[in-house]
């Protein structure tokens, strides 16, 4: 798949996939049994940390990737529910504490939830309201003229009221 032939740098190191390969689970098995060949695991990944290193999209793997983009989606999604992502960066951490060593006596976290510093009148409108002319569809049970309930109006201010029927 893809226009990828030989390792162009991105690709996990044999002694990485050893350690990720026994944290995969159990591929399922098919009903019935007659499906597509599933994608190879070591393919899926690597098309997982192409798009988790790059920030490209998942589309992107269809011309660049290993394997498809849903193939690898469908492969991200599985294995992040079954916690291999967060064993990985665990036993990630493990190896680095025993290599390095981790100060645990000191942790910082940052992070704040307030309203924007230069908000405010200053601002101008809602960005989605942009004043433009159109219609709006609204639906009453209790309007006359309309069999049906709906009606078609100019916008207006408050979209939740029908305006009466001039």
């Amino acid at each position: 798949m893809g226009l990828v032939v030989a390792d162009d740098g991105w690709r996990m190191p044999d002694w990485f996939w050893e350690r990720v390969e026994g944290l995969l689970p159990a591929r399922p098995v098919h009903p019935l049994g007659c499906h597509r060949p599933r994608v190879a695991d070591r393919d899926a990944m690597d098309a997982i940390l192409l798009v988790l290193r790059t920030g490209m999209q998942w589309n992107a793997l269809k011309v660049r990737g290993p394997c498809s983009s849903s193939a690898a989606h469908r492969r991200f999604q599985e294995w992040e529910q079954a916690g291999v992502f967060h064993e990985i960066w665990r036993q990630g951490l493990l190896d680095y504490d025993q290599a390095v060593g981790i100060d645990w006596a000191w942790l910082a976290a940052d992070g704040a939830i307030s309203k924007a510093p230069l908000g405010g009148a200053k601002t101008g409108p809602n960005p989605t309201d942009r004043a433009k002319r159109g219609r709006n569809v609204r639906f009453s049970a209790r309007e006359r003229g309309s069999r049906s309930g709906w009606r078609t109006t100019a916008p207006t201010a408050t979209t939740s009221r029908s305006s009466p029927r001039r």
